[in-house]
């Protein structure tokens, strides 16, 4: 009867299994994000084979310390703040997600400032008279094992993580105490596994929610009505319903359908400093559709631009090569979505079905979502002139990067900008 989503947090004590190596912890199971009474308080019943509420709850394992008699309670607070996340924005979590915390997570001086999720290795999918819940396990990790799981996938770091006793072991348990990455106490495993990853299989990472707008330079600015639907300084055309639940399913169905990706879904939020970065789960791959089916003709008008200007914040900006290289090398697309607003930047490879963004027209817009596609041959040039954005820290903003041949032109911007659209 609380402000808070969950009805209550569960805290065990866990022996963990010497013979496996797995040391000693505390186990906190969520309760609330399935439904728990058959009272459709989290969503309608659509029967015992579908999922129970939202289909999952949240665990988490924390290394219990010497002499510690009692659980701490932070985990809860934590799990709180996810399940507040998922309930405002309907977005579910599936294993290999990640999710940028940018802050420790248990508010001391902690290295471990981001999380992973995997399913739990004790806790199997339980069949209730309300639905199917599966056990979604939080994994506390380190800032360069975030960029990496971005760089490369969720799944491969968190395999990496169970061989590392200290970073987790088998049953990835959280130690808030551990001071050093994976890479830090086997440098092997950055060059020999993640950048060969990234090499053979790309980036899992479809799109991220960000600080970031854009200008349709095609006209002249009092044309407003028309041409600049996003800018810095003007409110954003939005988006109706239905258009943005076509953009939400569309992603929601995943993004490597067949052997060609097909456009994204939008569901990447930032709230409370949460950032929720969806990887495509292989369950949700396999049902194929039509390009028509996901860009019906009742969708508003899409109007071919001449020449765009994109705008990040730093943070959203250091993910370009990511987006170039993990992303639309490999056939497939990226998409920025504002964290203010409707405005979307979805970047996409020739080999994309469904696009509306074509060789012939590659800037084009639906209302405030817009689509770039990139020739292979650019993005091999845009990775040489971008290069510095991976030496952030000899970053001197406000940066622009200018294509003219190609009528584009990229800046990166303070956060202030962003945050304060009048100025």
């Amino acid at each position: 009867g609380g402000p808070d989503p969950l009805d209550y947090v569960s805290m065990y004590r866990n022996l963990g299994n010497p013979a496996l190596n797995v040391p000693e912890h505390w186990h906190y199971v969520s309760f609330g994000l399935s439904d728990l009474y058959g009272d459709n308080r989290v969503h309608e019943f659509t029967g015992t084979d579908g999922p129970s509420g939202f289909g999952f709850e949240l665990t988490f394992r924390l290394k219990r310390e010497t002499g510690e008699s009692a659980p701490p309670t932070w985990p809860a607070e934590l799990m709180q703040g996810l399940a507040r996340y998922v309930f405002q924005s309907e977005n579910t979590f599936c294993s290999g997600d990640h999710v940028s915390w940018h802050s420790p997570l248990d508010n001391s001086e902690s290295r471990i400032q981001h999380m992973l999720l995997t399913e739990d290795p004790q806790m199997q999918p339980v069949q209730t008279p309300f639905g199917v819940v599966t056990f979604l396990q939080i994994v506390g990790v380190c800032t360069e094992e975030l960029h990496a799981a971005q760089q490369w996938n969720g799944q491969g770091i968190l395999e990496l993580l169970r061989t590392v006793p200290v970073a987790g072991g088998p049953w990835l348990i959280t130690d808030m105490r551990r001071g050093e990455t994976i890479f830090e106490i086997d440098p092997h495993l950055q060059q020999e596994r993640v950048d060969k990853g990234i090499e053979t299989d790309g980036s899992n990472l479809s799109g991220v929610s960000a600080k970031c707008a854009w200008d349709d330079l095609s006209r002249p600015p009092e044309d407003d009505e028309d041409s600049r639907s996003i800018c810095i300084g003007t409110q954003p055309r939005r988006l109706s319903g239905k258009d943005t639940e076509q953009i939400r399913e569309t992603l929601r169905r995943g993004l490597e359908i067949n052997s060609k990706p097909v456009l994204p879904p939008i569901n990447a939020q930032r709230q409370n400093g949460l950032n929720h970065d969806r990887a495509p789960s292989r369950k949700d791959s396999l049902e194929s559709e039509s390009s028509a089916a996901i860009i019906p003709h009742e969708l508003i008008r899409t109007r071919q631009l001449e020449s765009v200007h994109l705008k990040f914040n730093q943070e959203s900006g250091a993910l370009i090569p990511l987006c170039l290289r993990g992303r639309l090398l490999h056939g497939r697309h990226f998409t920025y979505k504002s964290i203010t607003g409707d405005t979307a930047i979805t970047f996409v490879s020739t080999g994309v079905e469904g696009a509306f963004a074509t060789e012939e027209h590659p800037y084009a817009a639906h209302g405030p979502w817009l689509q770039i596609l990139l020739t292979e041959e650019f993005v091999e040039r845009m990775l040489e002139d971008l290069e510095d954005l991976n030496s952030p820290e000899e970053f001197k903003l406000p940066k622009e990067y200018s294509w003219p041949e190609k009528k584009l032109k990229v800046s990166i911007l303070p956060d202030a900008v962003f945050d304060n659209p009048l100025h």
